[in-house]
């Protein structure tokens, strides 16, 4: 069985990656075989790299779903992470770019790699298979009018920090996780620091990744013309004549 979608030229966060043709990789057509079965239409996009990696996108009706069945029948009981990216490019350049220079051309155009998008938006996650040694990458759009999909928390505890994380820095809700409190940033801050709008004011006070203030090191002796410092102990000229070792080379 051939995969959904396997294009030869694969876009990810805007950069082409071009695929080398390989032999059929029937250990990872099967898996998307097996979700197609389990989940039909809502399996909206799929994209395998021969001998080395899965990736597929369901319907944010599915989401959860899709946890249960890679979990109770795929075998893929091991969480790895959960996280959101968002596709937009900056609208502030790239961090590394120079402020005295002429601002770069930024383009508006969403690109959101392997197995697709529609959104912006999109939350992922990956699980582990460790009788079939292989792992896999699910994705979801996320619509910016409605940022919010189900927890996973039922499915896999392990998710509890990711979702927290995802929502403190990119605003997307998890219906039915019980405690989607900050991690890292005062209760009352606001904004979401990792979406592509969100400014980096200390990258834009000076360039990145600015100069360091740091106290001067102390002045080097040596560079002065002092003579280097030693440890060995000052020698007395008669106590050197009358050792046993001047008297033995006399």
């Amino acid at each position: 069985m051939t995969p959904l979608s396997s294009p030869e030229i694969a876009e990810t966060a805007g950069t082409a990656v071009e695929e080398t043709p390989a032999e059929v990789d029937e250990l990872r057509q099967a898996v998307v075989a097996e979700l197609t079965a389990e989940l039909g239409e809502q399996l909206v996009g799929s994209h395998i790299r021969n001998g080395d990696d899965i990736w597929v996108r369901v319907t944010r009706e599915a989401w959860r779903e899709t946890g249960i069945v890679l979990r109770d029948r795929g075998g893929f009981k091991a969480f790895e992470f959960l996280s959101v990216i968002d596709w937009l490019p900056s609208p502030f350049g790239k961090n590394e770019d120079s402020p005295t220079d002429a601002p770069p051309e930024i383009s508006s155009e969403i690109k959101t790699g392997y197995a697709g998008g529609d959104t912006r938006f999109q939350v992922f996650a990956r699980v582990h298979s460790l009788p079939r040694k292989l792992g896999i990458t699910i994705k979801v759009d996320v619509p910016e009018e409605d940022l919010a999909v189900d927890s996973w928390l039922p499915v896999y505890a392990g998710v509890n920090w990711h979702e927290r994380e995802a929502h403190e820095m990119f605003g997307v809700s998890f219906n039915g996780h019980p405690h989607l409190v900050k991690l890292y940033l005062p209760g009352d801050f606001e904004g979401f620091p990792l979406r592509k709008t969100f400014p980096l004011l200390a990258r834009h006070v000076k360039p990145w990744p600015g100069i360091v203030d740091v106290e001067p090191m102390p002045a080097d002796p040596a560079a002065e013309g002092d003579e280097p410092a030693t440890d060995e102990p000052a020698t007395d000229g008669a106590a050197t004549e009358a050792s046993p070792d001047a008297e033995a080379t006399e």
